[in-house]
Parts: structure tokens; sequence; C-alpha cells
């Protein structure tokens, strides 16, 4: 399991997560697998682009779970 940390701010939206952790190419690609529902946050099918993620929160996308803490 990969960690992101979010420093000072108290969330970050899903789809930015998805980027900055480099598991999709772009931020419109990553918008194009949540549309998709192949994304999942705590274990649940997410659908919203800007789903804000928060500490404790674990994101799952193609084989990869990314806690942010």
């Amino acid at each position: 399991m990969e960690e992101f940390a979010l420093g000072e701010h108290e969330f970050i939206e899903l789809h930015n997560l998805l980027k900055v952790m480099h598991l999709c190419d772009s931020g419109g690609m990553a918008k194009t697998v949540i549309a998709e529902g192949l994304v999942s946050v705590d274990g649940r099918q997410e659908l919203r682009k800007r789903c804000k993620i928060r500490r404790g929160q674990v994101v799952g996308f193609d084989g990869h779970s990314v806690r942010v803490s």
C-alpha cells in the first residue's frame, strides 16, 4: 500500500490524487477512469471526480491502494 501525505491541507480531490500518485498520466485520464467506475474509496465504487479524500481514507485503482495520511 502506498501513502500520500496531505501535509497542511484538509483534503485532496480524487482526480488530483490519481494524477499526483502517477496512477493516471493526466487529469483527463483520471476523470475518465473515475466516471467508468474503476476507482474505489474505502472499498466502495466512487463516481465523483471531485470527491474530497481526507486522512484515513484508502483509494483503490488498477491493483494499487493509496492510504491518505
